[in-house]
């Protein structure tokens, strides 16, 4: 994509800021732009282009009392249409919101209009996710490797709410430019993001004595190195977010470890080490991406005891312990799911709307990074 329309729409979005989001940004054809910023210099550094820019567009909305409907650049024949809402971004005829109204942000609405993105997206857990922040007020992107699936559930999405709250994107976590590619969509569709959520994961498991090299790796590569993947092109650009608002925009990664990315897992260590490398990296990246007002956190669920990866009936967590003795006595698969439910305190498995409330929760606390939040029943507790 061409590098210019890669970096300008999150930047502008980070000028529409309110002190908790931003407007929606989306790359239109030029058609008389309200507010015409001047091509970048070749000599000038994007810092200083930044803020020039930053200063025309607080000029406009401090002169006229509101935002401008659309933004261009001298001699580009592409043009950014702003708006709260997808659709009034793609009109291009005005904002609704007044630049200089302060919402009140409480615990009830603090995902109001935010935009999210959600990898694996598109079926068990990951679209409980969706379909919470959702829920919540907030338009989700759904990333997934199964397109198809992705696409069918933002659109049963939109026809429910009556309007865009939800769009398809396919991509493979395990693949740089695949992951490259699904943020630029990002990028001009709406400018960026507020919450990036790392959810994509798969789960093998067997005895060390017996896995194959390839199924370690397999888990290796989506649970772990996909978070890396992921966090190296989200960062980026909500990087460039945050200095178009001047460094006042907040955002937030967040990864779906796991209550096994907290303590062992017996006949289950891919997928655990995985998930304890993935807070490794969580808190190295947030210490890294705090200059970018970028906060890094981890959410770590007890067992989802009614999602496919565990009651899929042929390849499900609950067919495959029972046939690696992983439960001691147990006769079939319910013996295996009481078994798990005995360990929890509260008595049962976690569920989606668990760990929305922990996304939730970690987007309205400002003053923690490089966390992991468990979201266990009570079946693991932190010292």
């Amino acid at each position: 994509m061409d590098n210019v329309k890669r970096w300008v729409p999150p930047v502008v979005r980070g000028m529409t800021s309110d002190g908790e989001t931003g407007l929606v940004v989306s790359v239109i054809d030029a058609s008389g732009p309200a507010l015409t910023f001047p091509h970048p210099i070749d000599k000038q550094s994007i810092d200083e282009t930044v803020h020039a820019w930053r200063q025309l567009f607080n000029e406009y909305c401090t002169k006229n009392n509101s935002y401008p409907a659309s933004v261009g650049i001298a001699g580009l024949d592409w043009a950014l249409g702003l708006g709260v809402t997808f659709e009034e971004a793609q009109v291009a005829q005005g904002v609704s919101r007044n630049p200089l109204e302060k919402r009140v942000i409480t615990r009830a609405n603090i995902m109001q209009n935010k935009i999210s993105l959600v990898t694996g997206g598109a079926q068990g857990f990951g679209e409980g996710i969706v379909k919470g922040l959702v829920a919540e007020g907030g338009f989700v992107y759904i990333a997934d490797l199964n397109r198809a699936g992705a696409e069918a559930l933002a659109l049963q999405l939109n026809e429910e709410a009556g309007r865009q709250v939800a769009s398809a994107l396919f991509v493979d976590v395990t693949n740089e430019a695949s992951v490259e590619a699904m943020l630029d969509k990002v990028a001009l569709q709406s400018g960026s993001l507020d919450l990036f959520v790392s959810n994509a994961g798969v789960l093998k498991a067997g005895s060390v004595k017996e896995m194959a090299l390839k199924d370690f790796q397999f888990v290796t590569d989506v649970d772990y190195t996909g978070f890396f993947i992921c966090t190296k092109f989200a960062g980026r650009q909500l990087a460039l977010q945050n200095m178009g608002s001047g460094g006042k925009y907040l955002t937030d990664i967040v990864t779906i470890s796991s209550k096994s990315g907290l303590e062992g897992s017996n006949k289950n260590g891919a997928y655990a080490g995985a998930k304890f490398g993935t807070i490794g990296l969580t808190q190295s990246f947030a210490l890294e991406l705090v200059t970018d007002n970028i906060k890094v956190n981890a959410v770590c669920p007890g067992n989802f005891l009614d999602g496919p990866l565990w009651s899929d009936p042929d390849r499900g967590l609950f067919v495959q312990y029972l046939a690696t003795g992983k439960v001691p006595g147990a006769k079939t698969i319910e013996d295996v799911r009481r078994a798990y439910e005995a360990k929890v305190p509260l008595n049962r498995g976690c569920r989606t709307e668990d760990v929305v409330r922990a996304l939730c929760y970690i987007v309205e606390q400002k003053y923690e990074t490089g966390q992991a939040v468990p979201v266990t029943g009570g079946q693991v507790m932190l010292n």
